[in-house]
């Protein structure tokens, strides 16, 4: 009996385990507000969750901006809520873990054939005892197990945050472009309508005039294909966002923001990937968990399975018996050499996973800033000397054409050439913005030095410019 006492005191003890549903959830959502400024909440059929949707209504009521983006996929995105269900499944585990195994119990009774003699009967409850000895490391290697689960899952919830960042520039550039299309398209037509007036007239020749209506049907076909591309990059960010019905009606009304004043020093971000990356540390963890594994299977190798208990007995004739029992697993054949051989491959595998990571993570930071430093220059380039360039070919072939010196055809096609730059200034800065949301996952988390103001260069076009130079211009070139 002496020997069943500590059994019962761990069973006791270890009946006090539970499942705590936001156990992970809130170390998950503590780093990624840290990292992001913004929250994220695990739906559990609760009714919380409610207060959930009617929030999301709420960022979904007025102007969706990029911050708002983020904090609607980090409480919504299908995949994500999907992902943080690991968290449960980890606690289980853990849970698991630090609980003893059920003991055993068995009996028999026998009855007399021929009538003669009485019944026997006989009762044993045995319990393996090497898991008391085991329980403390056991829990510590699935301890650092959930650690590492949650670490990897908050990594996945900033990789989101990332990717909805990229779509949402992806979809304020498409909206800009959209709108310079209709803008060429607008000028084209009234371009192509004063050709066949003029053509009419016999002021141009039928070249010219099919020159000018195949313009026209160029620039409502880039148009149309300018329109499904906006309509594909709203459906991407709708799946990132798990949005469906009307929530998919959002607006976005603000343009692509200015380029910050200056770049972080790639020293730093290299400094900041390794401290900051979550997923370097969920590697590290693992690496550790994985060697306390190992020193587990090591210090039981020589111990089989140890089962003690009690056991009572009684002949038809005889007395009571009643007595500890003990049955030993004889390590003879199998010493968990097998096992033992298998962590050690598994945590030197984990620490070259670790290194890799490392080493990874400071190529890719050096890359995505050498990519982001190029794009900078390119929208700078755009927005300091093109821009300012076509705008001052703009002006002077307009006095040119005032003074009848060019046809009107040639301060068209210069007035085009404005609008392809400015285009391409906004792809410059759309690919600036996507890759620093690239650089913000790499480094595992928001870089400093992000402005909300709307790109608004000096030379941007404006729709009046475009309409004198289709509508106005042309008419005063038909009086001449």
């Amino acid at each position: 009996m002496r020997a069943a006492a500590p059994v019962c005191i761990a069973l006791l003890a270890s009946g006090c385990a539970t499942i705590q549903k936001d156990l992970g959830h809130s170390e998950v959502a503590s780093l990624v507000e840290k990292r992001l400024g913004r929250k994220t909440r695990w739906n559990q059929g609760t009714p919380e969750d409610a207060e959930v949707a009617r929030h999301l209504d709420t960022l979904l009521a007025g102007d969706l901006t990029s911050d708002r983006a983020v904090e609607v996929a980090l409480l919504n995105n299908p995949s994500l809520q999907s992902t943080y269900e690991d968290l449960g499944v980890s606690q289980a585990d853990m849970v698991q873990a630090g609980l003893i195994s059920n003991p055993t119990f068995s009996g028999s009774i026998g009855f007399p054939i021929s009538g003669i003699g009485g019944i026997e009967h006989e009762f044993s409850l045995v319990q393996e005892f090497v898991d008391l000895f085991t329980l403390p490391l056991r829990k510590r290697v699935a301890q650092e197990q959930f650690v590492a689960d949650t670490l990897r899952v908050a990594h996945e919830a900033l990789a989101t945050a990332a990717e909805v960042r990229k779509t949402f520039s992806e979809v304020q550039a498409r909206q800009q472009l959209v709108e310079l299309r209709r803008m060429v398209l607008h000028a084209a037509e009234a371009t192509s309508e004063l050709a066949a007036r003029q053509y009419e007239a016999g002021n141009i020749t039928e070249l010219e005039l099919a020159a000018e209506q195949a313009a026209a049907e160029e620039a409502r076909l880039v148009l149309a294909q300018e329109e499904l591309t906006l309509v594909e990059d709203r459906e991407h960010l709708n799946r990132l966002l798990g949005l469906w019905g009307p929530r998919t009606q959002w607006t976005v009304s603000e343009r692509l923001p200015s380029l910050p004043e200056q770049e972080l020093p790639l020293e730093r971000l290299e400094s900041l990937a390794i401290r900051q990356r979550l997923d370097i540390d969920a590697a590290r963890k693992q690496a550790s968990l994985l060697w306390n594994a190992l020193e587990l299977a090591r210090s039981t190798r020589y111990f089989g399975r140890v089962e003690v208990g009690v056991h009572t007995h009684k002949d038809a004739d005889g007395p009571r018996l009643f007595g500890p029992t003990l049955s030993l697993e004889l390590p003879i054949f199998d010493q968990r050499q097998a096992l033992i051989a298998r962590l050690e491959s598994q945590h030197r595998q984990g620490e070259r996973r670790l290194t890799e990571l490392s080493v990874n993570a400071r190529s890719e930071v050096r890359a995505a800033r050498a990519r982001l430093l190029s794009l900078r220059m390119v929208a700078e380039r755009y927005r300091r000397v093109v821009l300012p360039l076509r705008e001052k070919v703009v002006d002077q072939s307009q006095l040119q054409y005032n003074g009848m010196q060019i046809g009107l055809y040639q301060l068209l096609a210069a007035k085009r050439e404005q609008v392809e730059a400015y285009r391409s200034y906004v792809e410059a800065v759309r690919d600036y913005w996507m890759a620093r949301a690239e650089l913000e996952r790499l480094v595992g988390g928001r870089l400093p030095g992000r402005t909300t103001q709307p790109t608004q260069p000096e030379t941007q076009p404006e729709h009046g410019q475009h309409r004198d130079g289709g509508t106005e211009a042309p008419h005063e070139h038909g009086q001449h």
